[in-house]
C-alpha cells in the first residue's frame, strides 16, 4: 500500500445513520466549505456501494441525477495490464453539489463503486496478481480501496481528502468500505476523523426531538470497530440542548463535538451555521491542522459566502417555470437544473417556483403550461412521455412562452418545429421510432457500431463553436465554450432546408469539425427559444450562475412584467 505519510492528508469519512437520503452530501460539501475558509486544499471522494462500474446505466427515478465531468476517464481495473479500459465521465449527483459549494473540479476517479473494486480484485486475480494467495475480502479488497484514496490524496498534493460513503451503516454492500475506513484510522490515528450524520425526528405526539435511532446508528457503527468523533443530527428545528446532551453521553463524544444541521430555506447557509458551532475549529483541532492564509476569492473567502447567502435571501419576486418531463418520482432527478434555475434567478432578484410536469398521455398541455413564465424541456431516453414533450415544444413556439430545451429537451424541440412547420407528419427521433419516415433525429455517426450501452455515449467537455448574432452568442458573449455533453442521438441538418431557415430555425453551434449541431434557436426578435445539445447546468455556481441559463431567466422575467 502507498504510503500516506509521503503527502501528509488528513482523512475525513463521512458515513450516515438511521436512513438514506438526509443529506450528506450537502454535509460533506459544507465541511469541505469550512475547510476551505481556512485555506486549505480539499477535495472529496464519494463512495457508492453498489455494484455497477459508475451510474450511467441507472435510472434518475432509482438514484437521481448522472453528473457529467469535464474529463472522461480511462478506468484500468488492472494498472499497466493489457486488459481493457472503461470510459467513465457519469458519476453520482453528489459531485455536482460538490462542485457547487466547493468551486472545484474532481476527476471521475474520484467516485468509487463497488463495481469498480470488484472488478479490479476478481481481474487482477486471473491476471496472476496474487499468486499463492487466497484472494479474500480483508486483505486484497479493502488493499484496492485504501491504494485509490492514496493514491488521489498524494496525486492532487491534498491537504484533506473528505470520504463520503453512500447508503446508511448497517447496509451489507458498504461494510467492505467502512473496514477500510477502520484499518485507515487505525495507520493514521492523528490524521483522520469520522463524521456521522443521523435524522433526529420529530416525535409531534410527545413534542420532542428522539435520540434513540442515533443511539442505534452509532452503536451499528461501534459493532465494526468505527467510533465516530462528529455527530451530525439532521432534524426539522435546531437540536435540543437536552438532546445534543443525551446524544453526547451515549455516543462516547463531547457535547461541542455533536453539531445540529436543521432545515434551510438557502442550502449555502449550512457552512455559515458550522461555523458559529464551532465545527471548523474542532475539526482542525482533532486532526490537527492549523489555520493558513486565504487570498482573496468569492469562492473560499468567507465573507463573500456570508453575502452571497444574503443574495438568496433576499430575492423575493417569483418567476414560474415549467418543467415538463418523465423523471418526476423523486426530485432529485433534475438537481443540477433546478439549482441552475435557483443561481440564476437569484442573481437577478427572483426564486424559482418550478412546476414540474410529469407528462402521461391523459396530461392536458395547454392547461398545464398556461400560467407559466418559461418552460424548460428536460433531458431524459426512451419512447416515454415523448408526444406531451413535443406539444410543449409546439405550444411554447405557438404562445411565444421563452423555452429551453436541454439536450433530450432540443431535439423534441427540433421535432416539434419540424412537424409543425416544415410539414413532416410523422418527424421523429429513430431513438423513439426506428422506421420513421423523417429520422429528423438519428445515431451520431460514432454511435453506429457501439453494441455495449455503459461509458459509450459521447462524455464529457467539449468545445463549442457559437455563431455571432445568436441568443447563445449573446448568452456566452464568446466564439468557442467548453461545455458537458452526454448523448447518443443529435439533430440532423439536412432538413435544416431554406424553407425550415425562412421559417426561423438556425443553428447557433457546432463542434469543431462542423458536422455536429451543438444547439438550434429559432430567430425571433420577440421570442426567446434555445435548444442545446449540452448541460449548462453542470458548471452554474451560486455565486456564478450559468450564462444561458441567466438569459434564459431574463426573459422569462421579461414575459412575467409584460416586456415581450
Amino acid at each position: 500500500m502507498t504510503d500516506a505519510n509521503e503527502s501528509n492528508t488528513r482523512f475525513i469519512f463521512i458515513t450516515g445513520g438511521v436512513m438514506s437520503g438526509i443529506g450528506k452530501g450537502v454535509v460533506t460539501a459544507s465541511i469541505g466549505k469550512v475547510l476551505q475558509f481556512r485555506g486549505f486544499n480539499i477535495s472529496v471522494v464519494k463512495i457508492d456501494p453498489y455494484l455497477n462500474v459508475d451510474p450511467g446505466t441507472l435510472n434518475p427515478i432509482e438514484h437521481g441525477e448522472c453528473f457529467i465531468t469535464e474529463d472522461v476517464w480511462d478506468f484500468t481495473p488492472v494498472p499497466e495490464s493489457d486488459e481493457r479500459c472503461y470510459k467513465i465521465s457519469e458519476i453520482d449527483q453528489d459531485f455536482g453539489t460538490y462542485s457547487r459549494f466547493l468551486g472545484i473540479e474532481m476527476h471521475p476517479s474520484h467516485n468509487i463503486t463497488s463495481g469498480q473494486i470488484y472488478l479490479s480484485t476478481i481481474l487482477r486475480e486471473r491476471k496472476g496478481k496474487f499468486l499463492g494467495k487466497t484472494v479474500q475480502l480483508i486483505p486484497h479488497v479493502t488493499s484496492i480501496i485504501k491504494k485509490r484514496l492514496m493514491a488521489i490524496s498524494e496525486s492532487e498534493n491534498l491537504d484533506v481528502l473528505l470520504i463520503e460513503c453512500g447508503g446508511t451503516v448497517g447496509d451489507l454492500e458498504s461494510s467492505i468500505f467502512l473496514e477500510a475506513f477502520r484499518q485507515i484510522k487505525l495507520e493514521y490515528p492523528h490524521r483522520t476523523a469520522l463524521v456521522h450524520v443521523t435524522l433526529v425526528p420529530y416525535s409531534r405526539a410527545v413534542g420532542q426531538q428522539k435520540s434513540k435511532p442515533t443511539q442505534h446508528s452509532v452503536k451499528m457503527l461501534q459493532s465494526v470497530g468505527l467510533q465516530p468523533d462528529i455527530i451530525i443530527g439532521r432534524s426539522e428545528k435546531p437540536l435540543a440542548d437536552d438532546i445534543k446532551s443525551k446524544i453526547s453521553l451515549y455516543s462516547n463524544i463531547p457535547e461541542a463535538a455533536v453539531i445540529s444541521n436543521p432545515d434551510l430555506d438557502v442550502v449555502y447557509e449550512l457552512p455559515l451555521l458550522f461555523e458559529e458551532q464551532g465545527l471548523g475549529d474542532f475539526l482542525c483541532e482533532l486532526i490537527d491542522l492549523k489555520a493558513k492564509l486565504v487570498s482573496y476569492s468569492e469562492v473560499t473567502n468567507y465573507s463573500e459566502w456570508v453575502k452571497m447567502v444574503e443574495l438568496y435571501k433576499n430575492a423575493s419576486k417569483t418567476v414560474r417555470i415549467a418543467m415538463p418531463g418523465k423523471y418526476f418520482n423523486i426530485s432529485d432527478s433534475y438537481i443540477s437544473i433546478n439549482d441552475a434555475l435557483e443561481h440564476a434567478a437569484a442573481h437577478q432578484g427572483y426564486k424559482t417556483e418550478l412546476k414540474m410536469i410529469n407528462i402521461t398521455e391523459d396530461t392536458n398541455i395547454e392547461e398545464v403550461l398556461r400560467d407559466c413564465d418559461g418552460i424548460l424541456l428536460t433531458p431524459g431516453f426512451g419512447e416515454r412521455a415523448v408526444e406531451g414533450m413535443i406539444k410543449s415544444a409546439e405550444y411554447a413556439m405557438e404562445k411565444k412562452v421563452p423555452f429551453l430545451g436541454i439536450c433530450f429537451g432540443a431535439q423534441l424541440f427540433y421535432i416539434a418545429f419540424c412537424r409543425k412547420y416544415l410539414g413532416l407528419t410523422g418527424a421523429n427521433s429513430s431513438e423513439i421510432v426506428t422506421d420513421t419516415p423523417y429520422p429528423v433525429v438519428d445515431l451520431l455517426e460514432s454511435q453506429k457500431d457501439v453494441t455495449e450501452k455503459g461509458g459509450s455515449m459521447r462524455l464529457g467537455a467539449h468545445k463549442i463553436i457559437i455563431e455571432k448574432n445568436t441568443k447563445l452568442f449573446n448568452a456566452y458573449n464568446q466564439k468557442e465554450i467548453k461545455e458537458r455533453f452526454r448523448h447518443r442521438y443529435h439533430i440532423q441538418e439536412r432538413f435544416i432546408t431554406e424553407e425550415a431557415k425562412q421559417k426561423g430555425m438556425i443553428v447557433s453551434s457546432r463542434d469543431e469539425t462542423g458536422k455536429i449541431i451543438n444547439s438550434i434557436e429559432l430567430n425571433r426578435d420577440d421570442h426567446w427559444m434555445v435548444g442545446t445539445q449540452f448541460h449548462p447546468e453542470f458548471k452554474s455556481r451560486p455565486y456564478a450562475p450559468s450564462k444561458l441559463y441567466f438569459d434564459f431567466i431574463k426573459a422569462c422575467i421579461a414575459k412575467k412584467a409584460g416586456n415581450i
